[in-house]
């Protein structure tokens, strides 16, 4: 349909696409499945670079996996790891960070994403971003924790020095279904 609004997923990648060209430095900061892994790996090219974080082994293996199919496994280091930890593990200041919150899809729902950790790793991510890059956080407040998160987010980018950074939120706001929300963040300084 020409006139669907589409998701927050959708809206994410809509801005990276725009901020990305080969040799880039992307971030997936919640690699569950790794489609978005692989769309960086994509996107980034033969001389660009993806990191990638899950704390569960299941996603970092499915991750690796998809990405050696498709060919891409050499643009790309995975880490079985928190995304709070992620200034730890990237060596370079990143053009893009996406993080996908909430569960691993197809997996128990008992392993999520937490509120404290985002916070941590949301800091971490703008440790890292460039001038001009972007941050893409996509929030699934359908849930106990994904509300927390979501207030916690709002409240946190709220903060953030309007000299330094531009913060957008996209959301739908007339469904009742609690949709995902698109917390995006610029560097301008």
């Amino acid at each position: 349909m020409a006139n669907d609004f589409r998701s927050a997923r959708f809206w994410a990648q809509e801005m990276i696409e725009a901020a990305l060209q080969e040799g880039a430095v992307a971030v997936d900061a919640t690699m569950g499945n790794g489609h978005d892994t692989l769309w960086l790996c994509r996107q980034v090219g033969e001389s660009g670079r993806v990191y990638a974080f899950d704390v569960q082994q299941q996603a970092v293996d499915h991750t690796a996996a998809a990405l050696e199919a498709a060919g891409v496994r050499s643009r790309a280091e995975l880490f079985c790891v928190g995304h709070q930890h992620m200034a730890s593990y990237v060596t370079q200041p990143a053009d893009v960070i996406m993080f996908n919150l909430g569960w691993l899809p197809g997996a128990e729902h008992g392993v999520t994403t937490l509120r404290e950790t985002t916070l941590q790793a949301a800091d971490a991510a703008l440790s890292l971003l460039k001038k001009d890059g972007l941050l893409t956080i996509c929030i699934y407040p359908g849930h106990a924790e994904g509300m927390r998160e979501l207030e916690a987010l709002l409240d946190w980018a709220a903060q953030l020095d309007p000299k330094k950074y531009d913060a957008l939120l996209k959301t739908y706001v007339n469904q009742p279904n609690h949709p995902p929300r698109l917390l995006a963040v610029r560097r301008v300084k």
